[in-house]
């Protein structure tokens, strides 16, 4: 099993399909962009993953910016293959995330996980994160 961080030289149309079908896992009608979009210079964000016999298993994405109040990061799709759950592949995902928010100076990390997902929950609590008393609001484009 090896945990990375996905660069853009590492794309290709097999690295696409496998991450496309994790992020299918996710549930939900929310549409993909492609990784060479995600991955392109002008776009600060870092994908954690995790693969096993050259298959890609699990992936954690975070995103950083920097407001008035600091640099900041915003974790988002992080996802496990349902073959591999529950053998710590989420939680050493994540703690590479936290490695990199470290290296970046980051003053906070910030993440949404949905009330039902208790594993996800328990993880993140687990790495020391705890619920803000807040409310996200959300309006799409049209």
């Amino acid at each position: 099993m090896k945990i990375d961080l996905l660069k853009k030289a590492d794309i290709n149309p097999s690295i696409q399909n496998q991450i496309s079908d994790l992020f299918k896992q996710l549930g939900g009608n929310k549409k993909q962009v492609p990784l060479n979009e995600l991955l392109d210079a002008n776009n600060p964000i870092t994908i954690s993953y995790c693969s096993t016999d050259n298959k890609i298993i699990g992936i954690a994405l975070m995103c950083t910016y920097k407001v008035i109040s600091g640099k900041k990061g915003w974790i988002e799709d992080v996802v496990v293959d349902s073959t591999h759950r529950g053998k710590g592949i989420g939680r050493k995902m994540m703690n590479k995330l936290l490695e990199v928010g470290k290296e970046k100076g980051l003053s906070e990390i910030l993440l949404f996980t949905e009330d039902h997902r208790k594993p996800a929950i328990k993880l993140y609590s687990d790495l020391g994160f705890s619920f803000k008393n807040s409310k996200i609001y959300t309006k799409k484009s049209s």
